[in-house]
């Protein structure tokens, strides 16, 4: 393949990744979105295939292939949406990693062709783009650990945390003096320090943020992992990398400061870490005060057959009990008998961005009554019935009512403004950020506890059996 046909083909492949990220943003076309830029990355990869390699390596890039391709394919069949967030993040190591193993091909290989600036700039690049690489492979490590529940959701607030970090940039900046032709190190023992380094301040600046942020460290970590491949396009002077690279690093910025605004977040802070800090339990002095009023199956049935608006929300426990099918069929019943039901979402609902409209609309709820936080919250004084789905930290009332709980000033959907809540919950523990939650002692909550998924197909076949019963 000439050049002039692989411009082609690479610029027909960054159109497509650019109408698949337009179709991404709107649920009724991801799926068209997808379709989208999976042509446009076998485009991408045919193209590259073709005039990057000699024929006679074309078995190597296969042995090489062929086993990624099926261990993917195989990884991506068998994970629950409840692991998904897990599986983008390691996924975001991957290309951490592999942007550190270009740099260092590039640096032990280099380019003879290249002097001059061209050089120079050439070794910043391999510089930059290993930094990059290194932050985002250490830091995706600790996101997956924290989502995996192997690492504790607690932040780590080691003492000067932030000085710390300043200390340990300058001491890449020094690194990458000795780099580009210092007397004290060779180009090898300064670009290995900063490696270590890199990995280092990756696990720190993750390790200090807390477990109710995750989402927002997730698309933050994309964000990474596209700057890192857009490094590597540069090493590699492959345009497409680095459009590619730029695409997803931009977009990914982009929703983690729409994310961090939703939260209340400071967008700075999540670059630098430590936010979401706090001692991971309420405040001394403002502990919820009351008793928790219990209801059984048979009388949350009642009320949602008895309301004329009703608010889904939904959290990480209807991912984990695979609710959201039953759940779907309730909808569909309520709606049938001319009750307003509708979703509220919260930006950080799940454990990534998207995490409930995914699994909403893999049981097929329609997706004009799934709506935003920002839609929905102003709604919930006129609402007969919310109806809370393993949610609890998207929920909690101290978020707004007490200024010294760790996760203070963050929006929240405010459901205990409606009539009657009923929330549905295995325990009465605490939620990923262990902070408690006043809302399940408010007069007007009914706390409904066991697997959601039991729960919810057991009020489905109290729906039925009345509709059976009304139908004689």
């Amino acid at each position: 393949m000439n050049n002039n046909l692989l411009m082609v083909a690479y610029i027909a492949a960054s159109a497509l990744f650019i109408l698949s990220l337009g179709g991404l943003s709107n649920q009724e076309t991801a799926r068209r979105g997808n379709m989208f830029g999976i042509t446009g990355m076998l485009i991408a990869f045919v193209a590259t295939a073709i005039a990057g390699v000699h024929l006679n390596a074309y078995p190597l890039l296969g042995a090489v292939i062929l086993p990624g391709a099926i261990i993917g394919a195989i990884v991506a069949s068998r994970v629950a949406m409840t692991s998904m967030p897990e599986l983008v993040a390691i996924l975001h190591s991957f290309v951490g990693l592999a942007a550190v193993l270009v740099g260092f091909a590039n640096f032990l290989s280099p380019e003879s062709s290249l002097t001059g600036i061209e050089a120079t700039i050439h070794q910043i690049e391999i510089y930059i783009g290993i930094f990059i690489g290194a932050v985002t492979f250490t830091g995706s490590i600790i996101a997956f650990g924290k989502l995996r529940g192997v690492i504790a959701s607690k932040p780590l607030m080691l003492p000067a945390r932030h000085f710390l970090n300043l200390g340990m940039l300058f001491a890449v900046l020094w690194l990458g003096y000795e780099f580009m032709g210092g007397s004290l190190l060779t180009g090898l023992q300064a670009v290995l320090g900063m490696t270590a380094i890199a990995c280092v301040l990756g696990v720190h600046l993750v390790m200090a943020i807390g477990g109710a942020d995750m989402p927002v460290v997730i698309s933050m970590l994309n964000s990474y992992s596209g700057w890192a491949a857009a490094a590597a396009g540069f090493m590699l002077s492959n345009d497409l990398l680095i459009i590619t690279g730029a695409l997803v690093g931009s977009s990914g910025a982009i929703l983690s400061y729409i994310m961090c605004r939703a939260m209340n977040r400071s967008f700075i802070s999540v670059i630098l870490g430590g936010f979401g800090a706090g001692t991971g339990k309420a405040s001394q002095g403002s502990q919820p005060a009351g008793e928790v009023t219990p209801i059984q199956v048979e009388g949350a049935a009642e009320l949602l057959e008895n309301a004329r608006s009703v608010v889904i929300v939904p959290g990480y426990g209807m991912a984990v009990a695979q609710a959201q099918y039953p759940i779907s069929e309730i909808t569909k019943r309520l709606r049938d008998r001319g009750v307003t039901v509708r979703f509220g979402i919260h930006p950080v609902a799940g454990r990534m961005p998207g995490h409930m409209n995914v699994l909403l609309a893999e049981a097929n709820v329609p997706y004009d009554i799934v709506l935003e936080m920002d839609e929905i919250n102003h709604d919930f004084p006129e609402t007969d019935l919310v109806l809370v789905v393993g949610a609890n930290d998207t929920i909690n009332s101290s978020a707004l009512e007490d200024p010294n709980s760790p996760i203070a000033g963050m929006p929240v959907m405010e459901v205990w403004k409606a009539n009657t809540v009923i929330v549905m919950k295995r325990s009465m523990a605490s939620g990923y950020a262990g902070v408690d939650n006043p809302v399940f002692y408010k007069e007007n909550t009914r706390m409904l506890f066991g697997d959601a998924r039991k729960n919810v197909d057991a009020i489905l076949g109290h729906l039925s059996v009345q509709e059976l019963a009304a139908s004689r």
